[in-house]
């Protein structure tokens, strides 16, 4: 009778105590704890209308002036938006 208890109870707390296994903090040369970098993002994927992956269209530069007028990018004064 015993052994049927302890069983699921040995099961229940390992898997309980295995997130705190796989979260390793991050360590620097010294071995001292810092904060972990952010993860990779991931790189966007574009198909076209038949579900081949083609590239991704380019967003079209907008410049504007000092004064903030839409101007042709590369004209002295102005600014990528």
């Amino acid at each position: 009778m015993m052994t049927r208890l302890l069983i699921p109870m040995f099961a229940v707390a390992m898997l309980a105590g295995a997130p705190a296994v796989q979260a390793a903090p991050c360590k620097d040369a010294k071995g001292k704890f810092v904060t972990c970098p952010p993860p990779p993002a991931a790189k966007k994927v574009c198909k076209d209308a038949k579900g081949k992956f083609t590239a991704c269209p380019q967003k079209p530069k907008v410049c504007k002036d000092i004064k903030g007028k839409f101007v042709k990018c590369g004209t002295p004064g102005s600014k990528a938006v």
